[in-house]
């Protein structure tokens, strides 16, 4: 048996959407223009981490399901992805934009609108529509498949890189390594929790 303070239970949808309220708070506080710069660049770094974590996990898995699902599952996983296409390259310019520049904000702005309409799309018709096409069993595993493949993913944006099965699950995992080894060695976090050890330091 689970046990019941596990994340076992939890589905795919579950997951997605804490990584959606996580990005937001995020977003939050960059837009309050609070803190050093140095400090601004960290939390996008963080933001940037965890949008291609979480978009790249979505296309291996979720994307993939919604086609077999749902009557207008290839449509909606095209328009999905190409929304990613957009995010990925607005978080590519903005890897290089020192926060003091005023085009920090103006790229900003851009990814998090269109990160918004992304998460309201599928929060309020994604989301719901897989979860009463597809068995809980299969959304249960999908939870586990994407927390798993979050580990392996890249962590900076690869805008070229490949968005279909088969070609990005087999890509991703060596492109994630190198990301890893280069946050490493320059000391780019990519998480809240690294973001608080900087500060700590």
């Amino acid at each position: 048996m689970s046990n019941p303070q596990s994340t076992d239970d939890q589905d795919v949808v579950d997951i997605l959407v804490a990584d959606h309220r996580e990005v937001e708070s995020l977003f939050v506080e960059l837009e309050s223009r609070q803190g050093t710069p140095d400090y601004r660049r960290q939390i996008a770094d963080v933001v940037i981490a965890e949008l291609v974590r979480h978009a790249v996990a979505e296309e291996a898995y979720v994307y993939p399901t919604a086609r077999k699902v749902l009557p207008d599952g290839d449509q909606i996983a095209e328009h999905e992805i190409a929304e990613h296409s957009d995010a990925e390259r607005t978080m590519k310019d903005l890897e290089s934009v020192d926060p003091s520049d005023s085009r920090f904000d103006e790229l900003l702005a851009h990814l998090t609108g269109t990160i918004r309409h992304h998460v309201r799309d599928e929060e309020n018709d994604l989301f719901p529509r897989l979860r009463a096409a597809a068995a809980r069993e299969e959304l249960v595993e999908l939870a586990a498949k994407v927390t798993a493949f979050k580990k392996v993913a890249p962590t900076r944006p690869h805008p070229g890189a490949p968005d279909h099965p088969p070609a990005n699950k087999l890509l991703a995992p060596g492109t994630g390594m190198i990301d890893r080894m280069r946050d490493a060695l320059s000391g780019r976090p990519t998480s809240m929790s690294e973001l608080r050890e900087n500060q700590q330091r």
